[in-house]
This record gives C-alpha cells, structure tokens and sequence, in this order.
C-alpha cells in the first residue's frame, strides 16, 4: 500500500497531464467529428484559465464556480468565432483559429492583469487527480451519448458530405457552430483544471506547437470513436517519458514513431482495440 502510494505522489504530475491532454484531445475531436479542421483550442483554453485564475485569486469564488464561468467565456467566444470562420473550410479554417489563438496569447502578454509574459504564479493547488478523471470520465461518456443522438448522427452526415447533409434537412452552419462552441468549452475547462494544478501559468503555455501536439492527439489515437483521443493523449504524453534515455535523439525518435503511427495505422492506435474486439 505504501508503494503504491509513494508511486501515486512520483508520478501525480504526469497522470495529470495526461487527463489534461485527453480532454484537449476530446476538444479538438468534436469539431473534427463535424468536419471541421480547428487549431484555436489554445485560445480558449487561456480564456478559461486566466478568467478563472482571476476569479478565484482576486474575486474569492469557489473553483468550480470559476472554472465553469471561464469554460463558458471560452464557449461564448467560440461561438463568436465560429460565426465568422465556420464559412471557411479546410485549411484556410485551421490558419484562421491558429491567427485567433495567438491573438489571444499576445493579449495574455501585453494586458497587465494577466501578469504580461511572467504570467501568474502562487495559484493555489485546488484540483486532484480525482477531479481531473472524474471530469474526463463525464465528459467522455456525455460525448459519447452525442454521437448516438440525432445530433451526432448529423455531424458525421456533416463531415462526410456537407450538400449532401444539407440536402437532407440537415442546417450544417448551426450543427458547426454548436461543434465549435462544445469543442471551446471544453478546451476551456481543460485550461482551468491546468491553471489549478500546475501553480503557474503564461502564455508559453498556449503556444501554436502545443495546438499541433493537441491535433496530433487526436489524430494519432483515431478519430473514429471518443476513445481514440484519450488513447491517443495517453501514448504520446507518456511516450516522452519511456524514451528519455535516448537524451538528445528522443524528439527524432517521438516524431518517427508518431508519423508511423499515421502511415500505417490511419484510423489511430485505437484501430487495434476496435479490430480485436470485432474479432
């Protein structure tokens, strides 16, 4: 017992990442499930983050109080932004939230009460690893129902055919933006559970690299299912943490494998589980 306790404490960090990721992932997937291609998560997340670190530190309010106000800030501004970009498609989607994320990350640097490019230190530790996984089991199983529902079943016809979809009596414009806004407030949500167990944040936190490390979650575990993202968080999270002996040559190493991963298995590590179970 007293092992698996010092073990927890070792690597309590790391296991909170992981669920962090895995809801960034699970953001980026539900606008990719409506076939929509968006790399402003980042945005949203330092939305949520910094509005709820305020709240808390200046304002007194309860986390959860905080962290579900700043998660619906970052859904209003999705909505915002969605109303405007979702006429675009592809990648003149994905260069104009990746120009939303850094306007948002520019502002986090120049505002003062963001703590400019230092950012904010001395945030209280108010999120457990039991919080994190509870929110991702919830929030996984609510995605999961989406994709049963009339819903769900309009965002696939979506992604595989808009005119189609459209055809069918399907509003595609409303379906995106209703996408768009669930995928920024759960980013959102992500970025107050960070913000809570981290004691720090800047806006180095929000950088473009991280939105692509976000996609290539998704990407990598299969967006084929709600699992796929988790199991793709997982992977390449840890993946950093089994290859530290290889010093210098693990970044090369992480990227071969991560691009294999897409060469041979398209529809994601998750592919696997899916295949065996069928069998």
């Amino acid at each position: 017992m007293h092992e698996l306790v010092a073990a927890y404490h070792a690597h309590s960090a790391l296991l909170n990442e992981i669920g962090i990721n895995a809801l960034l992932a699970l953001s980026v997937w539900v606008t990719l499930a409506c076939g929509q291609l968006s790399l402003g998560n980042m945005g949203f997340m330092a939305i949520a983050a910094y509005a709820s670190v305020l709240l808390v530190t200046r304002g007194h309010w309860p986390f959860f109080g905080a962290a579900l106000t700043g998660a619906a800030m970052a859904a209003a501004a999705g909505l915002l932004l969605g109303w405007p970009v979702l006429r675009l498609r592809g990648v003149f989607l994905a260069i104009a939230t990746i120009g939303f994320g850094e306007i948002v990350r520019i502002f986090a640097i120049n505002l003062p009460f963001t703590g400019g490019a230092e950012g904010i230190a001395g945030i209280p530790q108010l999120v457990t690893t039991a919080i994190i996984y509870s929110s991702l089991a919830l929030i996984a199983f609510l995605l999961w129902r989406l994709t049963r529902s009339r819903a769900g079943r309009a965002f696939a016809a979506i992604a595989q055919d808009e005119v189609a979809a459209s055809g069918l009596g399907i509003n595609p414009a409303a379906y995106k933006l209703a996408a768009f806004a669930i995928g920024a407030f759960i980013a959102g949500y992500a970025g107050a559970l960070a913000a809570f167990s981290s004691f720090f944040i800047s806006p180095s936190d929000y950088s473009f690299g991280r939105a692509v490390d976000v996609l290539a979650f998704a990407v990598a575990g299969g967006i084929g299912s709600v699992a796929g993202p988790i199991a793709g968080a997982a992977l390449l999270t840890l993946l950093p943490e089994w290859l530290r002996f290889l010093q210098n040559y693990r970044d090369v190493v992480n990227g071969a494998i991560l691009l294999l991963v897409i060469i041979f298995l398209p529809q994601g590590v998750w592919s696997i589980v899916r295949r065996r179970s069928a069998r």
